[in-house]
């Protein structure tokens, strides 16, 4: 019973603030005549008539497509480097200054240079994804390695446990809220680059097309593509908080008992 009310409290506080919005956003905008404002009503028959046909295909799917494959390849990349560098402090000294050098580079910045190398294809884009969204997950895996507990690490060498299995057991899992922290940071990111690198040199995408409606004049087109970015970070967000509560049950559990809570 405590469960589904959990649930049902979480599910409520996800979507209240939204359903308010939107509703303000209604009443606010009915009867609007301004041409670069036009009513959410009018906005929401667009999107039904822009999005669910064959942009659907041609625009979205290749977005998402970008977004998951850049997103995936900056969490392997970032923890495997992160792991690394976190538990070996002359390999963390070396590389610090070229990390930091790199990290500093805004990740835009790179799509020219990328274009010329890569094409315009969906190489580069991928590309600007896993170069901007690699830092949280690095950065926070790094650290997490490192603050693993002194007493639970002489233990585990006490009793002989080492390589994979202290990795396994020892270190993945007291580093993990800390990865998922930045996994959680690095998702936002990869949906701001998607956008980003199909605003140039592109020939689909969500990002392609809302600059096209937007130079097209075709408003209400145009709000309906920025609605569907924001429904797709949404569905997103909530799809990782079932991850990150699958995965750091223990965490939670732990978490409730230390308050006291069941």
């Amino acid at each position: 019973m405590q469960t589904v009310l959990r649930w049902g409290r979480s599910l409520f506080v996800a979507l209240a603030l939204p359903v308010v919005l939107v509703t303000l956003w209604w009443v606010l905008s009915a009867g609007s005549t301004n041409y670069y404002s036009p009513p959410l009503q009018t906005i929401l028959t667009t999107f039904g008539e822009v999005w669910f046909g064959p942009r659907l295909v041609d625009d979205v799917l290749p977005s998402v497509t970008r977004l998951v494959i850049g997103y995936a390849g900056a969490v392997v990349l970032g923890v495997g480097l992160g792991i690394l560098l976190g538990a070996n402090r002359t390999l963390r000294r070396l590389t610090e200054p070229v990390l930091e050098f790199f990290r500093a580079i805004p990740p835009p910045a790179l799509i020219p240079i990328l274009f010329l190398f890569a094409g315009i294809g969906d190489t580069a884009k991928i590309i600007v994804i896993v170069f901007g969204a690699i830092w949280p997950v690095l950065l926070n895996t790094v650290e997490g390695v490192r603050a693993v507990d002194e007493v639970l690490s002489d233990t585990s060498r006490s009793y002989g446990v080492s390589g994979w299995a202290r990795m396994r057991h020892l270190v993945l899992p007291s580093a993990s809220p800390q990865i998922i922290a930045g996994m959680r940071q690095a998702l936002s990111i990869s949906i701001i680059l998607m956008v980003i690198s199909e605003l140039f040199g592109s020939f689909n995408g969500l990002g392609f097309a809302i600059i096209q409606f937007q130079r097209s004049f075709a408003i209400p087109e145009m709000w309906s593509g920025i609605l569907l970015l924001g429904i797709l970070g949404f569905v997103m967000s909530l799809l990782f908080a079932l991850f990150e509560r699958r995965s750091l049950r223990w965490y939670h559990g732990l978490r409730r008992s230390q308050r006291g809570e069941k």
